[in-house]
């Protein structure tokens, strides 16, 4: 048996995330945050949710507009730095998406809405710049188990 269709999308966008990867960045899905940000920085792919999907019959085919989520999360002492490093991590997502929007044909569309970064100031640790970026794949599916 194979992947059900929204699990082969988001191993499609995962491996197309990792394919944009810069040295020293860590990538996780569906994992805690780790104890430690490696000094690249680090992004978490969500699953999220499918959303209620519109179905036509005949054959029936359920259309769906799956929201997933990828964490972004840097640390650094200094302002800048953290923003440079933030931008960076925004700008590989950017770029797996625009580089194929349809994630090899699984998808009829892929794009990312922008992001709403928060400074983090935690005792003992240097500041985090975070955020969650949604990620909007938009497919279909014969069944929605399948």
């Amino acid at each position: 048996m194979g992947l059900s269709t929204s699990e082969n999308v988001l191993v499609t966008l995962f491996a197309a995330l990792q394919s944009m990867r810069p040295e020293g960045v860590t990538f996780l899905r569906n994992e805690t945050y780790p104890e430690r940000i490696p000094d690249a920085g680090i992004l978490i792919l969500r699953d999220g949710d499918p959303g209620q999907p519109e179905v036509t019959l005949s054959p029936p085919s359920y259309l769906y507009e799956h929201r997933a989520e990828v964490d972004v999360l840097v640390e650094a002492r200094e302002a800048e730095a953290r923003d440079v490093a933030f931008d960076a991590l925004k700008q590989i997502i950017g770029a797996a998406i625009s580089a194929d929007r349809t994630m090899a044909g699984l998808c009829d569309y892929v794009e990312a809405e922008a992001p709403e970064p928060i400074d983090l100031a935690l005792e003992g640790t240097e500041a985090i710049k975070a955020a969650s970026i949604t990620i909007k794949l938009i497919y279909a599916s014969s069944d929605p188990l399948a």
